[in-house]
């Protein structure tokens, strides 16, 4: 009995001491607005994601367009379904 209860605190400081570690943690948050980017006009925006430093925006017009994050220029196009 006192060494199932010697394995549960460890166990449980284990775990918090995990959680204060990953919490701590500094990461910086990636923001992207859809706005930021320049879309052909009527042209809406289904998705957005980061990858890499490079934006990927999918566009309600079946095309994938992959922007730099930081210039925010076109690299290139992916049409979907061709």
């Amino acid at each position: 009995m006192t060494v199932l209860t010697a394995v549960m605190i460890i166990g449980v400081l284990t775990i918090v001491a995990l959680l204060v570690i990953r919490l701590n943690a500094t990461s910086v948050p990636v923001l992207v607005a859809p706005g930021d980017f320049t879309l052909p006009a009527g042209v809406g925006a289904v998705g957005i994601s980061v990858i890499d430093g490079q934006s990927v925006i999918v566009g309600d017009d079946g095309v994938i367009r992959v922007y730099d994050s930081e210039t925010r220029t076109l690299v290139q196009e992916f049409r979907i379904g061709e």
